[in-house]
Parts: structure tokens; C-alpha cells; sequence
């Protein structure tokens, strides 16, 4: 298996807090029932960042989270 760590999802975003804050989130919908986006028998870190380095994850900023 190979491992996975927030510098591999620096290509999607170029902040490290930000790629934290993202998977964070992401878990946090897994424990609400939202499905993982890649197939992976990991933990919900693992996945959360596997789902990011993929591209399967977007950051959108506040302000126009908001207004959704």
C-alpha cells in the first residue's frame, strides 16, 4: 500500500493548513453518511486525503460558500 501524506495534495492546494482544514471537513461528512469518492479500505484520514490528491476534493472559499 502506498502511504499518503498532505505534502502528495500540494498539487491541488498550495496551502498545508488549508489541505488539513479540507480533509478535516471531509471526514466530518463520511460521519454525517456521505460516501468516499475513491475506493479505499483506509481510515477516514486516509481517504480524506486520497480524495484530495485526486482532485476529487474542491476548496471553496468562504464568501461563496455562503452565499450557496
Amino acid at each position: 500500500m502506498a502511504r499518503i501524506t498532505v505534502e502528495d495534495c500540494l498539487k491541488q492546494a498550495d496551502n498545508r493548513f488549508l489541505i488539513v482544514q479540507m480533509a478535516i471537513k471531509r471526514i466530518k461528512q463520511y460521519r454525517e453518511g456521505y460516501l468516499p469518492l475513491v475506493q479505499c479500505d483506509n481510515k477516514e484520514v486516509v481517504t480524506a486525503l486520497r480524495e484530495i490528491a485526486a482532485g476529487k476534493i474542491l476548496s471553496v472559499p468562504a464568501a461563496q460558500e455562503e452565499e450557496a
